[in-house]
């Protein structure tokens, strides 16, 4: 068993490298660019939802206010006529990336800690590379891809995009199982 506190080297440097390698992949290789399509007619959907002016948060339409009302003739009537979405309201203005990816390197730290937990408890010091690396990435791709299937199962969400998505949590997890490994105590 390997104490927590003797991991945060690599906690720290696979978030690090995960932060640095999760920059390349959005902003260099470019394969996430069209995850989300363009609304027809942009300009007139955008103009119709100002008047409504709908605070910032997740919503759901048509949404029922319970099970019994979503058998009820109306709200199948709307489910029918359409359109049915699942959309989030942002605040207006420009995207501030500097809170997001502080929030991204901090998520990333989490998942490494729990990485450094399920490696720390089932493996000694001095374990070989592909040991800890096995236990490292498995948790890690664990924390940043297996939660994002729910939103294609349940909302819709593209497949292509949760599976895009997911790729990338592969890539993370080889590379945080790769710096536990070549940084796990002797």
């Amino acid at each position: 068993m390997v104490p927590l506190m003797s991991l945060w080297i690599p906690i720290l440097l696979s978030s690090v490298v995960v932060f640095v390698a999760s920059s390349i992949i959005h902003m260099v290789l470019g394969y996430h660019k069209n995850d989300f399509r363009k609304v027809p007619k942009e300009d007139g959907v955008m103009d119709a939802l100002r008047p409504f002016n709908i605070p910032p948060g997740d919503y759901m339409l048509p949404r029922a206010a319970n099970s019994k009302d979503m058998k009820s003739a109306e709200y199948l009537e709307k489910l029918n006529k359409g359109p049915v979405a699942v959309f989030t309201i942002m605040p207006n203005g420009p995207f501030g990336m500097g809170k997001s990816l502080v929030l991204w390197f901090l998520y990333s730290v989490v998942v490494g800690l729990f990485a450094a937990y399920i490696a720390g408890r089932a493996l000694p010091p001095g374990s070989p590379y592909l040991a800890v690396h096995r236990f490292a990435g498995a948790t890690a791709f664990a924390g940043y891809s297996l939660a994002l299937l729910q939103n294609s199962i349940w909302y819709a969400r593209s497949w292509k995009t949760t599976l895009t998505s997911m790729f990338d949590g592969l890539i993370y997890g080889f590379l945080t199982g790769g710096v536990f490994g070549a940084l796990w105590p002797k």
